[in-house]
C-alpha cells in the first residue's frame, strides 16, 4: 500500500489519465512561468515615467521624450511612445491613437491566461473521469469473482481509482490561484495604460496650445500693464 504513494507507484497504478494530468500540469507550468517573466518585465513606475516625459514635452524636446519612452520597458511605455510619435495630431486624433495602441497591448497582457484557466478547469474533470473509470474497473473485477473479495483488495482498488482525483486537484488548485493573481495584475496594468494614455494626451495637447497662445498672452499682459512714458528731464 505504501508503494502506491510513491510517484512511480502513482503513475503506474493511476492509469493512462495520469499522463494526461501530467501533460496538463506541464503546459500550465510553462504558461505560468511565461506570465511571471512578462509581468516582471512590465513593472514600471508610471508616475516617474510621466514626470520625465512631461519635462521633455514642456521644453518641446520630443526627440528626447521619444528616446526615454522607447528605453522604458512594458506596455505603458509603448503606448506613451505611440502618442509621442504623432504629437502633431489634434487632441481627438491623439485619443484615437492612444486607444488603438492600448487595444494592441491587451492581447499581450492576457496571453496564456486562458491556458492557465483551462488547466485549472480540466484537471479536476480528468481526475474525476479517471476515478470513475477506476471504480468501474474495480467493481467489474469484483463481479467477475462472484462478489467475493477481501477488504484489502477492495481498498487497494478504491485507492487506485482515487489517484487521478488527487492528482487533478493537486494540479487545479495552484493553477486557479495563479490565474486569479495574474488576472488582477492584468487588470491593474490595463488601468495604468489608460491612465498613461490620458496623461500623454493632455501633456502633448496642452504644450502645443501654450505655444500657440503665447503671443496672445503676451499682448494681453502688455495691454493690462501699459508702459509708463519716460519722465521728462528736469530743466
Amino acid at each position: 500500500m505504501f508503494a502506491l504513494i510513491e510517484p512511480s507507484g502513482l503513475i503506474e497504478r493511476g492509469g493512462p489519465l495520469v499522463w494526461v494530468l501530467l501533460g496538463l500540469a506541464f503546459v500550465g507550468s510553462l504558461s505560468l512561468v511565461e506570465r511571471l517573466f512578462f509581468f516582471h518585465r512590465a513593472r514600471i513606475n508610471v508616475a516617474d515615467l510621466l514626470v520625465g516625459l512631461a519635462h521633455h514635452i514642456r521644453r518641446r524636446a520630443f526627440a528626447e521624450a521619444l528616446h526615454e519612452a522607447a528605453r522604458a520597458p512594458g506596455p505603458v511605455a509603448r503606448v506613451a511612445h505611440a502618442a509621442l510619435l504623432r504629437y502633431y495630431l489634434s487632441r481627438a486624433d491623439l485619443r484615437d491613437v492612444v486607444q488603438e495602441a492600448g487595444q494592441l497591448e491587451v492581447p499581450r497582457i492576457e496571453k496564456n491566461l486562458r491556458v492557465i484557466l483551462g488547466t485549472a478547469l480540466l484537471a479536476p474533470l480528468v481526475g474525476m473521469l479517471g476515478t470513475l473509470l477506476g471504480m468501474l474497473e474495480t467493481f467489474q473485477k469484483v463481479s467477475e469473482q462472484g462478489g467475493f473479495t477481501g477488504p484489502a483488495e477492495l481498498s487497494a482498488g478504491v485507492f487506485t481509482a482515487l489517484i487521478t482525483s488527487v492528482l487533478g486537484l493537486t494540479v487545479a488548485v495552484p493553477m486557479y490561484v495563479f490565474y486569479l493573481y495574474f488576472l488582477g495584475r492584468a487588470q491593474r496594468l490595463v488601468h495604468r495604460i489608460e491612465r498613461a494614455g490620458i496623461e500623454m494626451i493632455h501633456l502633448i495637447a496642452d504644450a502645443r496650445e501654450e505655444e500657440e497662445f503665447a503671443p496672445f498672452r503676451g499682448e494681453v499682459t502688455a495691454g493690462r500693464y501699459p508702459a509708463k512714458p519716460p519722465a521728462e528731464p528736469a530743466k
